[in-house]
């Protein structure tokens, strides 16, 4: 594939942006909270995806000695973004949680009645 402009080589970074700028989109734009938390899954991918495309390196294996290999790719940013991943699972699932409490208290899961009821009290 030719590169052109170096829009290929760059694929990455563009998908990067993309996925950042929805899930902003979405967090900003709704009022829903599940979809307050999509739009927070997404924006998370988005740094999963950097990271990763980051910490590999052409041409480079696995940092297993072994003859004829020069070239390493650094498994650390894969390692972290596991653990991220985790981490992201256990975030979502709480706040899903707190929104199935928050509909039990206020009755809805829209932010501006909640608001609304808010500023009754």
């Amino acid at each position: 594939m030719d590169v052109i402009n170096g829009f290929p080589g760059l694929m990455n970074y563009w998908i990067v942006v993309f996925l950042m700028m929805t899930g902003f989109y979405i967090v900003i734009a709704q009022d829903n909270l599940v979809k307050k938390i999509v739009g927070l899954n997404i924006f998370q991918v988005s740094v999963f995806v950097f990271y990763i495309t980051m910490g590999k390196i052409k041409g480079g294996t696995a940092p297993i000695l072994a003859d004829g290999t020069e070239i390493y790719s650094n498994p650390l940013p894969h390692v972290l973004i596991l653990t991220a991943i985790v981490v992201g699972v256990a975030t979502t699932a709480l706040g899903l949680a707190f929104v199935v409490r928050i509909r039990d208290a206020f009755g809805t899961i829209e932010d501006d009645e909640i608001q609304a009821m808010e500023n009754e009290d």
